[in-house]
């Protein structure tokens, strides 16, 4: 058995991640989104903060990954409402310029990792094994299939 077909076997005997992805930018939000499917995890996506919100109390998620940058409510704000209703969802933060000044201010903001965008998809994937992992459970495709990974930060 090849190693793809080894990842293959354990995605199916793992139960799958669930993730919600928000984002208001439709090319950014569809290609993480798309990437995360492929890699075997269940995703969700989200318009803004207000329509995540919305789905943060509709559904259980494994893991959070979010724009700071949007309309009506923020990526931070968006984290902020989470701890405050005392949602322990795992976050990883996406910014093209991560808002350092706010986090040190708020460290009880508790977010698991911060990507710079536009983030190479394989650094994306990685982050969000690792976040997962950290959180108690692996991914739910541990290991890219051999070259994916190299063709993805292409």
């Amino acid at each position: 058995m090849n190693s793809l077909q080894n990842t293959v076997l354990e995605m199916e005997q793992e139960p799958r991640r669930r993730i919600l992805v928000v984002d208001d930018d439709v090319y950014a939000r569809e290609l993480n989104a798309g990437v995360l499917i492929r890699f075997g995890y269940q995703v969700d996506t989200a318009t803004d903060g207000v329509d995540a919100w919305r789905a943060l109390h509709d559904d259980r998620y494994d893991l959070l990954i979010t724009d700071e940058q949007m309309p009506w409510v923020t990526g931070l704000e968006l984290i902020e409402k989470l701890r405050a209703d005392a949602m322990h969802l795992p976050v990883i933060l996406a910014s093209g310029l991560p808002p350092i000044e706010q986090l040190n201010r708020n460290p009880g903001l508790k977010i698991q990792a911060i990507v710079t965008k536009p983030c190479p998809l394989a650094v994306l994937l990685q982050t969000v094994r690792e976040v997962l992992a950290a959180a108690g459970g692996q991914g739910a495709f541990p290991n890219p299939p051999p070259g994916l990974a190299t063709r993805l930060s292409d």
